[in-house]
């Protein structure tokens, strides 16, 4: 794997998608920044997150892609850029579905934790202008991450990150988001459900498996 590199950093203020439906707003649409920005712990300053049912919080502070999975998708011909996909950080050097739930990322003073995958939802079909898109995403699996903000600073385009590997056992996002997907249609093992339990798993993904261990 080569040098991690934090590529841009991105913010949003609500807009609408939706022209006919103004006061329905996203977050999604995100913008590269120059300088540092701050960043505690549920996200970036400056930033907005609007969907604070499905979106967000300490588990979600923030949502990485990187530059790697974007070259999956221009060669398919579809629009790209950092915040593009509604990232707050584009990085290089690491495709997404390789890093693993719990693996952390030193970027200068600041520390972020991988929770979980991102699942695709209408709005980023309605981003992408493609109704479709949901099930691409899907079938690409090519999910980003979802961080947790373990130690707070300042973030800016250009530094260096260093990957520090999960001592514990190790699930990538790629297999993560597989499972979640399985789970849409058949419950998954119990063995399976624990080992993600044992996790440091957003408190949504958390909860979702909770749920399910009780269905069985």
């Amino acid at each position: 794997m080569s040098q991690m590199l934090l590529e841009s950093v991105n913010v949003g203020q609500p807009v609408a998608l939706d022209a006919g439906r103004p006061d329905k707003r996203t977050g999604i649409c995100k913008q590269s920044v120059a300088g540092a920005v701050r960043v505690h712990g549920l996200g970036l300053e400056g930033d907005a997150v609007v969907d604070t049912r499905h979106h967000g919080g300490p588990g979600q502070a923030l949502y990485l892609y990187s530059r790697e999975d974007y070259a999956f998708w221009a060669a398919r011909d579809v629009a790209t850029g950092p915040g593009m996909f509604g990232e707050n950080l584009t990085v290089s050097g690491i495709e997404s579905a390789d890093l693993c739930i719990g693996d952390r990322l030193a970027v200068g003073d600041v520390v972020l934790e991988v929770t979980s995958s991102r699942i695709p939802c209408a709005t980023f079909a309605r981003r992408m202008g493609d109704p479709g898109f949901v099930k691409k995403f899907r079938d690409a699996g090519r999910p980003g991450a979802y961080l947790r903000v373990v130690a707070e600073g300042y973030l800016e385009a250009g530094q260096a990150i260093e990957l520090i590997p999960f001592a514990g056992d190790r699930i990538s996002l790629g297999e993560h988001f597989a499972l979640v997907f399985m789970a849409m249609k058949k419950p998954l093992p119990r063995e399976m459900i624990t080992r993600l339990l044992a996790l440091p798993l957003a408190e949504r993904d958390r909860a979702d498996n909770l749920e399910r261990l009780a269905a069985l």
